[in-house]
């Protein structure tokens, strides 16, 4: 259980401060969106795993004690909105509890409703 803000300086070391069931489910988020955003950087911001894209911020995630928060914006959230109603959720955020398994294919479609979002924000 974390209860004091990460100091991580890498997602490996942040994710290794979890116990193993919660570490397993970071992971598999991570290559989610690793897999679906495979020119996204990873970085730790607001102290937490990151992936950007064209020098913004794509989506977060984050453990917890019960769940994994994942953050796709306020956007991300909203476009998802319908299909998100059955998880607890706020204006930038969604918690997946860790005693459900991780909608991966939900969080596919909201990583790449994301980078079209980012593209539009920043044509190449």
């Amino acid at each position: 259980m974390m209860t004091n803000r990460s100091s991580a300086g890498s997602i490996d070391e942040y994710i290794s401060e979890f116990p193993s069931e919660t570490q397993r489910v970071l992971q598999q988020l991570r290559g989610l969106i690793s897999a679906t955003a495979p020119t996204a950087t990873e970085t730790i911001s607001y102290a937490i795993p990151t992936f950007d894209l064209n020098g913004r911020h794509l989506v977060h995630f984050a453990g917890y004690e019960r769940h994994v928060g994942f953050y796709p914006t306020g956007i991300g959230i909203r476009a998802f909105k319908t299909e998100l109603a059955p998880y607890k959720s706020a204006k930038g955020s969604v918690q997946f509890p860790l005693d459900q398994p991780l909608p991966t294919e939900l969080i596919r479609r909201m990583v790449e409703f994301r980078l079209e979002s980012n593209l539009c924000e920043h044509p190449k």
